[in-house]
């Protein structure tokens, strides 16, 4: 018997939507374990989004610290392995994207604990499925070590729902913090009000048929009637139209949204890996032949700039009809 430590990540108050899908297997894993789902928060105000985790899980456990207002894997990392150990878990588990990513294997290391990386499905106790070669194709990997770490690919696993009781929240102490040299020197981002395009029920994707940054405008003004994130594929981010992290795609975020609508987007191998768990895909593209159009569910053969100022102009009609 084990428990299942789940580090999610918070946002203010609330957890961020893409725990829930960590959260989904991490209640799977348990019941093969025989123990129960205890949520990690950790951070500078971790324990702001005790009340809404709690929702979720019979315990969760808060580390609130101003020394961990950034992440770093450095200073995170040897508090979720005392925890993992204080808690008696048999599975460490966080959400696959850069956070969990940079974590987990520093943890796996720590508790010399075997790891199974973006996981799609659990088979069995200690085995899980994952994909490989950019999706195409599934492995079944087998981890043998008494205490196990998985990431989880969002894209795979349903959020998790409330619970009917909610659980109790307590608090650890940080404990000593060495980020091992590392520091934060300064952090840069941009601030928009669109959602997050990790948690976004929409997403509007453009690519290299965009053909400039300036371009992009016009999928942002859809982006932002639809209330959507806004996501590029890597030919647009490498050509410097757009911002890096807009970038969807095997080596940059993978989402999975209920609507994706990709824009002048071929849909090469590596942009699929990272959009094609999206409830709902609209294509639109000039080219017929465009694969993206094998994983669509709806298609347009046009160009944007004819379908996409077409498509604003009557969204915005259907909002103010129901305003």
């Amino acid at each position: 018997m084990g428990n299942v430590l789940a580090f999610c990540e918070s946002s203010g108050a609330s957890l961020k939507s893409s725990a829930l899908a960590n959260l989904a297997f991490a209640r799977a894993a348990a019941e093969k374990h025989g123990g129960e789902v205890i949520i990690l928060l950790v951070g500078s105000e971790a324990s702001a989004a005790g009340a809404d985790a709690a929702r979720y899980a019979g315990k969760v456990i808060t580390v609130d610290d101003g020394a961990l207002e950034h992440f770093m894997a450095e200073t995170y990392a040897p508090i979720v392995t005392r925890l993992a150990k204080e808690q008696g878990a048999s599975v460490v588990c966080a959400t696959a994207n850069s956070v969990g990513k940079d974590l987990l294997p520093r943890v796996a290391f720590a508790l010399d604990a075997a790891m199974a990386s973006d996981i799609s499905g659990l088979v069995d106790k200690n085995q899980f499925k994952r994909p490989i070669l950019a999706g195409n194709a599934y492995s079944t990997v087998e981890l043998s070590t008494d205490t196990i770490c998985v990431t989880v690919r969002q894209s795979e696993f349903d959020p998790a729902q409330p619970l009917d009781a909610a659980g109790a929240v307590e608090s650890a102490p940080a404990g000593d913090i060495d980020a091992l040299g590392a520091e934060v020197v300064r952090v840069e981002s941009s601030k928009s009000d669109r959602p997050d395009l990790n948690d976004a029920d929409v997403v509007v994707s453009g690519g290299r048929g965009m053909k400039s940054g300036d371009n992009f405008k016009v999928l942002e003004e859809l982006a932002d009637v639809l209330g959507a994130a806004m996501g590029a594929s890597r030919a647009a981010t490498d050509a410097g139209m757009v911002p890096a992290d807009w970038q969807v795609g095997q080596t940059g975020k993978i989402v999975a949204p209920n609507l994706y609508i990709a824009v002048a987007i071929s849909g090469a191998i590596q942009h699929l890996a990272g959009m094609k768990g999206s409830k709902t895909i609209v294509a639109i593209n000039k080219d017929p032949e465009a694969p993206i159009f094998q994983v669509a569910d709806y298609g347009l053969v046009t160009t944007w700039e004819k379908a996409i100022p077409e498509l604003v102009e009557e969204l915005k009609k259907v909002k103010a009809a129901n305003a």
